[in-house]
């Protein structure tokens, strides 16, 4: 139905258009672009700058970035400082700008074929800030800047707002008057703001405009009605444009957005855990493109900053793996100067994979596991639990998808529910009906329990019966012989807080809780830091019921914090039992390898990724090397399909196979980092 509305508004909008007289944009509709290989500039400069534009030369830049391969471009039309880069009529443009630099771009590109997608900063324009204090956000302590002060985020904007209005007439601005293929807004975060006219709105809606996480829902609602108007306005002027709006949960601009971009930079604060939620999640919220955008620096702000080659290759790899397609964030020189050490490395690489290209095209990830979270796609990625439950499955190899309510889950085999997630109305049916259809489900911690962490909402199929939190500071436990494979003859720490409970008649017991002889704490004379394993009890660790295994601490926050190899493999033993045919099985393969899945018609495809980040200083993950393994032995499971010949791609050269047990099995002689391995039908 919101589609349907919307398309009906993006219609009436275009009527009305032609009634007013046809606009330059649509004279020359663009195409619908597919991107394949792009760049993304940041071009936030200073004011104060003297000589912005002196030195480019918009077909000398073209002409580089189009030997790259490039064949999509964002560029800023007005950036974070409130700077525009086109002779506009409506904003403030550079003061040091003598011409029409982005108007020279744009023209560049369209002769060239670039696809060129316009940014403007949507959440911070500090100069327009300046001019009209009215515009900024009013935050709860009555400042209109933020502590401390240096911060591009030290001056926000009020959605609500006459700014409002003036973002969405320099888009129409810009829509009309340059041949982009559409607009990148950027920042559109929920900034609390208790302005005169956003606490009169909030009162009339009823919203308590004196609690902080109220009035930041209402900013992130101000900001999506705010992004849908900016689609209308756009889209009546081209219908074909393609719009991002960074900030706005993929959730919610499933209807406005045509692309979904994945902002990565794991050596500014994202880290390498970042990336392996968001690609086995973004392609789960429908069949849209996915731009991975990692950077060529270490952090934003960072002009000098040339990260490896090893490392933007293996972050894009990864990507392209999991159906995302590659995007290079970089930092623009104001004067335009042309940075080519950078260009250098980008060409490099970007050619390198385009060798690869026919076997990445619209090719899809194979999964039969969903790690389900009840997060939006705003806090996702940085949930630890998630984070921990995705690195122990691609330590595994196993094939998954990350899952939330605005996913389908119908196509897996099993649910893994990782540590707190509590059952709503929608996720219990959805889990009583995965259940029913006789799949499996692995769960921990309070995961299964209702809003009021009372009971379990699915009681019978779980099979156990809530009790408490479990007071046991430090908790270990022993694991039957059911699942001990590979485990160590002893306590094992859980490293986690857990729950009490009692299984049902029919649940079987698989690991039992051992308690310590003190919990943790300060008595007034000893600090009780030690404090090793006494006797098991009868509560259970692990419980089976059916094909419902749970388990009774949360052992993805132990995993998150430890990353004890007992707690890993134990799940794994789990997970065996209710997939004892996995897509890939593998020898000669270190747990930091990495293993996906990907088809097209008429074939499947194996990356195998080997890189591995190391600390550095103390913050800075990087990776410098690739590590060549040697002798990878890889099993695909044949579903009942027999390749007729299996290769590497990109140079076509035949490895030797053989089937047996429903596998496909093949040997790969060198892995320098990453291999491509063809399976052809």
């Amino acid at each position: 139905m919101r589609r349907l509305i919307v398309m009906l508004i993006c219609l009436t909008a275009t009527l009305h258009s032609s009634l007013q007289g046809e606009p330059v944009g649509a004279k020359d509709p663009v195409k619908v672009h597919q991107p394949k290989y792009c760049l993304f500039y940041d071009n936030h400069t200073m004011p104060a700058i003297p000589d912005v534009g002196a030195n480019f030369d918009a077909d000398a830049f073209t002409d580089r970035i189009k030997r790259c391969g490039v064949d999509q471009l964002t560029f800023h039309a007005r950036c974070n400082l409130g700077m525009a880069y086109y002779d506009t009529k409506i904003g403030i443009k550079h003061p040091s700008l003598k011409y029409d630099l982005f108007g020279k771009l744009a023209d560049a590109c369209k002769r060239k074929d670039i696809a060129l997608i316009a940014y403007i900063n949507g959440g911070i324009s500090s100069a327009e800030g300046i001019q009209h204090r009215d515009w900024t956000t009013l935050y709860f302590d009555g400042r209109e800047i933020r502590e401390p002060h240096f911060t591009p985020f030290v001056r926000t904007m009020c959605y609500n707002s006459p700014y409002r209005d003036h973002l969405i007439a320099m888009v129409e601005e810009i829509a009309r008057n340059y041949p982009v293929s559409g607009f990148f807004i950027d920042c559109l975060v929920g900034y609390p703001c208790i302005c005169p006219i956003c606490v009169k709105e909030m009162k009339e809606k009823g919203i308590d405009w004196s609690k902080q996480s109220e009035v930041v829902k209402f900013s992130e609602s101000s900001a999506l009605r705010m992004s849908t108007d900016i689609a209308k306005a756009a889209r009546a002027i081209n219908p074909n444009f393609q719009l991002y709006f960074n900030g706005v949960s993929f959730e919610d601009q499933s209807e406005i957005g045509t692309w979904l971009e994945c902002e990565d930079l794991p050596t500014a604060g994202w880290g390498y855990e970042y990336l392996p939620v968001l690609s086995h999640f973004m392609r789960t919220l429908g069949d849209k493109p996915i731009m991975n955008m990692n950077g060529r620096f270490y952090d934003w702000g960072d002009f000098g900053g040339l990260r490896p080659e090893a490392a933007i290759k293996s972050e894009l790899l990864y990507g392209l793996a999991n159906g995302m397609r590659p995007n290079i964030g970089g930092h623009f020189h104001p004067r335009g100067d042309l940075e080519n050490a950078v260009l250098d490395r980008i060409e490099k690489i970007y050619k390198e994979l385009q060798t690869m290209e026919p076997w990445y095209d619209k090719a899809k990830n194979i999964t039969e596991i969903a790690v389900v979270s009840s997060e939006t796609s705003v806090r996702i990625g940085h949930n630890k639990l998630i984070k921990s439950a995705v690195r122990m499955l691609t330590e595994m190899k196993q094939q998954f998808d990350v899952v939330n309510e605005f996913s389908d889950w119908s196509k897996y085999k099993i649910l893994i529910i990782p540590d707190d997630v509590i059952f709503n109305e929608e996720i219990t049916r959805r889990v009583k009906a995965h259940i029913a259809a006789g799949k499996a489900v692995i769960s921990s911690g309070s995961s299964g329990l209702d809003k009021d962490l009372k009971q379990f909402v699915l009681e019978k199929e779980w099979g156990i019966k809530f009790q408490k939190e479990c007071d046991f500071d430090p908790a270990y436990f022993a694991v039957g012989k059911n699942f001990n494979k590979d485990l160590p003859d002893m306590p094992i720490s859980l490293y986690s807080s857990g729950i009490e409970a009692v299984p049902l008649p029919g649940t079987s017991v698989e690991a039992s809780l051992i308690k310590p002889y003190f919990n943790r704490i300060w008595d007034g004379e000893y600090a009780f830091y030690y404090n090793p394993p006494d006797k098991v009890t009868d509560k259970p660790a692990l419980t089976i019921n059916g094909k419902v295994a749970h388990f009774s601490h949360r052992i993805f926050a132990g995993y998150a914090v430890q990353a004890p190899v007992e707690l890993r493999t134990v799940f794994g033993n789990v997970l065996n039992k209710f997939l004892p045919q996995p897509l890939i099985r593998y020898e000669k393969l270190p747990s930091f390898g990495r293993v996906f899945v990907t088809e097209q018609p008429g074939r499947k495809m194996v990356h195998l990724l080997s890189y591995v980040p190391e600390l550095r200083g103390t913050k800075t993950q990087i990776i410098e090397d690739q590590i060549d393994l040697h002798d990878v032995k890889i099993s695909l499971r044949n579903d009942g399909k027999s390749p007729r010949k299996v290769y590497l791609a990109p140079e076509k050269k035949s490895l030797p196979f053989n089937i047996s047990d429903g596998y496909i099995h093949v040997t790969v002689p060198l892995c320098k980092g990453y291999s491509l391995v063809v399976f052809e039908e």
